[in-house]
């Protein structure tokens, strides 16, 4: 078996909802895109569930606990790179119901947590978390989309 297989980095995004609102998080003092919206999300350590990684983000960022029987799987994107190593599978979560008054708990990452309509994302949302979230509206469950 080659040590030069392939090896995709993989990432978990919360859509938190209020109704048609969903939590939005501003991007800022990361160094990647800082200035644009995206949702509470992270990378998924080795050797963690996705589902666990998304409740340990979910309070690490917004001080939201979630109970795992919260949390819905709604979508699967694959983001393709310029190059294989930039490449990423993120699995997106739904929760209705969680625990704890929302607030910024990273404020060196994170400029801003609020609530948008779903179908009025932040004109400077990162353009793939924009369209799962348009696509996820529309009841579709995948895509490959581009990294921006």
């Amino acid at each position: 078996m080659s040590s030069n297989r392939f090896r995709i980095k993989f990432a978990v995004y919360l859509i938190p909802r209020d109704g048609d609102k969903v939590l939005v998080s501003l991007r800022q003092g990361t160094g990647w895109k800082d200035g644009w919206y995206s949702l509470v999300a992270g990378h998924v350590d080795g050797g963690e569930a996705a589902e666990y990684a998304m409740i340990r983000e979910a309070y690490e960022e917004a001080n939201m606990t979630i109970a795992p029987e919260n949390l819905k799987h709604v979508f699967t994107a694959h983001r393709l790179g310029e190059n294989p190593e930039d490449e990423y599978v993120d699995l997106f979560f739904e929760c209705h119901d969680w625990q704890g008054e929302i607030k910024n708990m990273e404020p060196h990452k994170c400029g801003d947590l609020q609530w948008v309509g779903i179908d009025d994302l932040p004109e400077k949302t990162l353009d793939y978390v924009a369209r799962v979230v348009s696509e996820y509206s529309s009841g579709k469950t995948y895509a490959s989309v581009e990294r921006n």
